[in-house]
């Protein structure tokens, strides 16, 4: 995986990492990204992020986080954010928490009133869990502007956490087991916004490639 040094006389633009340059680059980024330093990275990223968060409870040190983590920059999010303990098991982020922000809650109420007081009215809460009188996320008009958020492995939203939501949407499900893993339903629900818009006529698209 990954490219070599570079080829020939390096190029004049200071995104460029020299030591990257020289050694070649071994990171998981799209071709756009290739020997570029991790802030020149995050200041593009930033400049075309989508308008949704992420947000999952962290009670039990959830290994899950990393991948939601991960997923989340695959889709460009605003940010994630975790509720609960603020340490959180970055393995499967696989370092990808370095081109977003990922912003701490000491609790569901802490991330409801950071959601309220954002600019233009505030960003609403949307849970995505199996629950009693969730309603399909495939046909729920998610609005561009939210954050989705999700609980804990095993144990799903808290009762706190479904309350902050303006609704709490269940991913159909056909098979004989009861729920899914929360790092899979949250790649199911972000491309679920992106499905909406971020694709077709007039979608911003991404920065790299898509697959």
């Amino acid at each position: 995986m990954g490219v070599g040094p570079w080829p020939g006389a390096w190029p004049d633009d200071p995104r460029y990492d020299p030591e990257l340059l020289r050694e070649g680059d071994r990171r998981n980024v799209v071709d756009r990204y290739r020997y570029w330093t991790v802030a020149a990275i995050r200041e593009d990223l930033a400049t075309r992020r989508h308008d949704f968060h992420v947000a999952i409870e962290n009670l039990a040190h959830d290994l899950n986080i990393g991948s939601v983590v991960r997923t989340a920059n695959a889709f460009n999010a605003a940010a994630v954010h975790v509720v609960g303990r603020r340490r959180w098991n970055r393995r499967g982020a696989m370092v990808t928490d370095r081109y977003l922000e990922v912003v701490h809650h000491p609790d569901a109420a802490g991330l409801a009133a950071w959601a309220a007081g954002r600019p233009g009215g505030g960003v609403p809460l949307f849970g995505v869990d199996n629950l009693p009188g969730a309603v399909p996320l495939e046909t729920f008009p998610l609005p561009r502007r939210c954050v989705l958020v999700f609980g804990q492995e095993s144990t799903g939203l808290t009762p706190a956490a479904a309350e902050a939501c303006r609704a709490v949407l269940a991913i159909t499900q056909f098979g004989s087991t009861r729920s899914i893993n929360a790092g899979a339903a949250a790649a199911i629900a972000m491309h679920a916004w992106v499905r909406r818009h971020a694709l077709g006529p007039g979608g911003p698209g991404g920065p790299g490639e898509r697959g």
